[in-house]
């Protein structure tokens, strides 16, 4: 059986100032970020990972090599683009309440109705079927060179694409990739497969070892 970890990157100052970042908006972590990935480190600092994977993008990237850093076990770690934040064109560096005013059904659709998004009206954007198609790839070609008996793997990505390939992975329809909200910064979510086509979860947006249960402002 494969374990897989999937993490979310830091808080940044875009996520803080409720900004979209997308695939090619980044910004830098808030100072306190540094300290929640310390303690992330910490609770994952005793397991033994077969190989890490992480988006190119920097947030996430330092997430990554920071929290490797502390754990017992080396690792070695592979950048990989099939793990990008969702594609958002002319969203990236707008505010989440700019967007609602100008493309309201939209954001809407976006945020809680997946099935109603049109990338057509976001120039740019990708659709969700782009992002859970390489989400999955980009797992299971993982799971298949690395995967194994007792084996866990770690991914370190972001917030929408990992809520949407989390949930496209356990079976969800399109209607339902939003049902259970965003997943905060610096949060962990385990699943497991025997195969690479199964998935069942083990844990959900865990913060516990932040000291809070979840962000709920900044979960997308």
């Amino acid at each position: 059986m494969t374990k897989l970890y999937f993490v979310r990157h830091g808080k940044t100052e875009w996520n803080n100032e409720g900004r979209f970042q997308g695939a090619k908006g980044d910004s830098p972590l808030l100072p306190e970020s540094y300290q929640q990935i310390k303690k992330l480190g910490q609770n994952l600092q005793a397991i033994q990972f077969a190989r890490a994977f992480t988006s190119p993008l920097l947030r996430a990237k330092t997430t990554a090599e920071l929290t490797l850093a502390q754990l017992e076990h080396p690792v070695e770690l592979t950048v990989d683009p099939g793990l990008l934040e969702f594609q958002l064109g002319i969203w990236e560096g707008e505010t989440f309440t700019h967007v609602q005013a100008t493309q309201a059904d939209q954001y809407d659709a976006w945020r809680n109705h997946p099935e109603r998004f049109d990338a057509k009206q976001v120039p740019g954007a990708e659709t969700f079927a782009d992002v859970q198609k390489r989400f999955v790839q980009t797992v299971r070609h993982a799971e298949a060179t690395y995967g194994g008996e007792d084996i866990n793997l770690i991914f370190f990505a972001h917030g929408m694409l990992l809520t949407v390939g989390i949930e496209t992975l356990l079976g969800k329809p399109l209607d339902q990739l939003r049902a259970r909200g965003g997943l905060s910064n610096t949060s962990t979510s385990i699943l497991e497969t025997h195969d690479g086509h199964i998935f069942n979860e083990i844990k959900h947006n865990d913060t516990s070892y932040l000291g809070i249960i979840n962000d709920p402002s900044n979960t997308i």
